[in-house]
């Protein structure tokens, strides 16, 4: 599983060189460093919040009952209690948040006015708001995650990158993520000003993966965090490039903000019990390794009040990291 920042380890990191030794892992990862630098006045193109409702994690196969044969083991995960208001909530509070830090960072903000009403963006259609994807997760996960923007932004808008659709369904969003990259680019060079795109992905379950389930059974902890490779920020510089600065490991916070349950029925895992020992008799007996598994499923309630708190602190937290690197940048 991932290692997991808290608040007081990105204090530290934040303090620390940008370039780190080999042996040292980065937080986040840096693609083009160099078209930050200089870039000190910014409007803020974009400002996503996504929310995962729905995840699907598996194993390969684990060896199985007995060890005479393999299985694929599943956990579905699914989060409740959370409503479009809260949602909205977690958004707008994460947008101000991000913009009192990089004007505190020393970043002139522009108003979003001056960006969505400019030429360069007349003919940019939002995305739907908020914008349901099925998305891929890591290696043999996915789930369905919900985006919101910020109740100031009269568009909800996507660039190349900020999201892995799974399915054809992502097709249409993914042509207008590269409408929308060059509207803001042609924004960027037409105006001087440096266009910030930010999206965030809070995942609730911190499931363990990929591949990592143990042998006895599935190991789901609630947490919330600001997930890894699928929250950036991207920086379009006057001239055009970009600067993309990835979190590479999930940004946490503790606390009482959802309850797990376990959802699994009592005939699932009758069935799936004894489906396992028929097919470790079979393969004792000559007749061919069966391949059953497990599949668990797990509910977690959100705590309201307790569950926006903590989005908007875990999103808070990682404004801090990628806007400390970018400032470095500069």
């Amino acid at each position: 599983m991932r290692k997991l920042l808290s608040a007081a380890a990105i204090a530290a990191l934040l303090v620390q060189p940008v370039i780190a030794s080999a042996k040292d892992v980065e937080p986040v990862k840096i693609s083009g460093p160099a078209n930050a630098k200089g870039v000190t006045t910014v409007a803020i193109g974009a400002f996503n919040v996504g929310f995962i409702f729905e995840s699907i994690d598996q194993t390969a196969a684990s060896g199985g009952l007995m060890g005479a044969f393999g299985g694929t083991t599943k956990a579905k995960s699914a989060l409740v209690g959370v409503t479009p208001e809260m949602m909205q909530a977690v958004t707008d509070a994460a947008y101000a948040d991000f913009v009192q830090q990089l004007a505190a960072g020393g970043y002139a903000v522009q108003p979003a006015a001056d960006l969505f009403g400019h030429g360069a963006l007349a003919k940019t259609k939002s995305q739907d708001v908020p914008l349901d994807i099925n998305i891929a997760l890591e290696k043999g996960s996915k789930g369905k995650a919900t985006y919101f923007k910020p109740t100031a932004f009269p568009s909800l808008l996507m660039i190349p990158g900020d999201f892995l659709g799974s399915g054809m369904s992502s097709m249409g969003i993914n042509m207008s993520a590269g409408q929308a990259s060059m509207a803001l680019n042609n924004y960027a060079r037409e105006s001087g000003v440096g266009v910030v795109d930010v999206v965030y992905l809070i995942d609730f379950s911190q499931q363990k993966r990929p591949g990592a389930f143990s042998f006895g059974g599935l190991q789901v902890n609630s947490a919330l965090s600001v997930s890894a490779d699928y929250s950036r920020m991207t920086l379009i510089a006057p001239n055009g490039k970009q600067s993309v600065i990835t979190i590479k490991a999930p940004v946490a916070v503790e606390g009482e903000f959802v309850e797990k349950s376990d959802a699994s029925s009592g005939t699932d895992k009758a069935l799936q019990s004894g489906a396992n020992v028929a097919g470790g008799v079979a393969a004792v007996m000559g007749f061919g390794g069966l391949r059953f598994g497990k599949t668990r499923k797990f509910e977690f309630a959100a705590k309201a009040g307790n569950y926006e708190e903590g989005a908007a602190k875990a999103a808070s937290l990682a404004s801090e990291l990628l806007i400390g690197r970018l400032g470095a940048l500069r």
